[in-house]
């Protein structure tokens, strides 16, 4: 297991590609080229897990590291939770397990949430609306949240514009309209003890996002996706103030490295006494793991 105390960050959102390599069959291979190129990210295929591990273990930060299912949505096949909890088991000196389920699997996710939690130790799940489809307060998703919920498990949700799809035709078809965080606020009241983190800074729905996390006591904010230089001004004032703490320190990697991230957040406008709780102190409350 990870030992917290030695890591010097916790970098809540990463995502877990296949070793196999892209998917040439079902376009995936053209989205992960378009992102790559959206991003400025230096690599021709992501990185696998193993790998990934090896960059975090190299670098001394803590990550969660999940496969993101949009198999319903987007025809691109889905990583097995299965395959990457057997992978991250292996690294779990310094990566921490979250899955991935399509909530219109309905029963079937249900089934597997309670699966993967109770035999496999998942802490959270990541939910990503504008690729599966849906919006976060829909009703068909509830009995999936009642699972996080009794197992105190996190709930992350992509919220904002997104580099999936961004530049490709109609945007490789995906809406948009779903990843508003406001949505984010029915979910915290119908489940007020089920941890809510609303991911990257959520352009262009910023205010909605940091209203959701002042008001609901179970919504924080990751800060994953963007470099912290680009950060709105108004963001690093919560941050520095009413949400210090309530922000994480994410990276979206592979888009972003976590050192390329830590070098702009290292020049920004944070105060020194933010600094630890958004990398590391945040994290580890959120996660139950406070030292």
């Amino acid at each position: 297991m990870v030992d917290f105390s030695k890591v010097r960050a916790i970098d809540i959102h990463t995502h877990a590609e296949e070793p196999c390599g892209c998917h040439t069959d079902d376009g995936y291979d053209e989205l992960q080229r378009t992102m790559a190129g959206y991003f400025g990210a230096p690599w021709e295929h992501p990185p696998t897990i193993p790998e990934t591990a090896a960059h975090y273990r190299e670098q001394n930060i803590a990550a969660v590291i999940f496969p993101v299912d949009s198999e319903r949505e987007t025809g691109y096949r889905r990583y097995s939770n299965d395959e990457v909890l057997e992978l991250v088991k292996q690294n779990d000196d310094i990566l921490i397990p979250f899955a991935s389920i399509d909530p219109w699997k309905g029963k079937m996710a249900v089934r597997e949430a309670r699966r993967l939690v109770e035999d496999h130790g998942v802490r959270g799940f990541k939910f990503h609306p504008t690729l599966q489809g849906f919006y976060p307060n829909d009703r068909m998703a509830y009995p999936f949240y009642e699972v996080l919920a009794e197992h105190n498990c996190v709930a992350l949700f992509h919220t904002g514009q997104t580099g999936v799809g961004s530049g490709m035709r109609g945007g490789n078809g995906m809406r948009l309209k779903y990843s508003n965080p406001i949505y984010l606020d029915d979910v915290a009241v119908d489940f007020p003890d089920m941890n809510i983190i609303a991911a990257h800074p959520s352009f262009p729905w910023q205010e909605e996002a940091l209203a959701v996390a002042q008001h609901k006591p179970n919504v924080y904010i990751d800060l994953s996706g963007w470099s912290p230089k680009y950060f709105p001004p108004i963001l690093v004032r919560y941050a520095n103030s009413l949400l210090k703490k309530k922000m994480l320190f994410g990276s979206d990697w592979p888009m972003i490295s976590p050192e390329k991230w830590l070098n702009a957040f290292d020049k920004a406008d944070f105060k020194d006494e933010v600094r630890p709780l958004i990398l590391k102190e945040n994290a580890m409350r959120l996660l139950g793991v406070s030292e």
